[in-house]
């Protein structure tokens, strides 16, 4: 425990463009050497092929999308005795963006294809659809949250 205060969490960071906080921490994340001219640019760039192909608000889209991937439970590991299990716990909502954020970046990141921004979009418009790798990953999380279901006596 701590001998101060906690602190605050810290807000996370708006867009200049978009003014939207879920933009902000993205660029964040596709945050590479410090660079973040870069990651605007594919960020911005994503949203704009986001908004040519479905001919909606790309915000809005990309918003669908990360609530669409964001898992509700996930397991996490606990040791009782001499036995580990897997039990499930529900996720806090700034845990669930992070999530569903770096799921849409990895599985965009897997694909095929010429640059990561078109690779970006492409993933954004298949989560706002329900489909695509990153939904499947949030399936898979929550199939293995029920089948775990019977240790959640164990919750810490």
């Amino acid at each position: 425990m701590p001998r101060r205060k906690y602190s605050k969490t810290q807000r996370n960071p708006v867009d200049p463009v978009y003014n939207d906080p879920v933009i902000g921490s993205t660029i964040n994340k596709i945050l590479k050497r410090g660079k973040k001219s870069v990651a605007e640019r594919i960020m911005y760039e994503a949203l704009e092929t986001v908004e040519k192909k479905t001919g909606k608000p790309a915000r809005d889209v990309y918003i669908l999308a990360i609530r669409n991937v964001a898992p509700t439970v996930q397991v996490k590991s606990k040791r009782v005795g001499g036995a580990t299990y897997q039990v499930p716990i529900e996720i806090e909502e700034d845990r669930r963006q992070a999530l569903a954020i770096t799921w849409l970046m990895q599985f965009a990141e897997a694909r095929k294809g010429a640059g990561f921004a078109q690779k970006f979009a492409e993933e954004i418009i298949e989560a706002s659809e329900n489909r695509g790798g990153a939904i499947k990953k949030k399936i898979d999380t929550h199939k293995m949250a029920e089948a775990n279901k019977a240790f959640s006596h164990y919750r810490f």
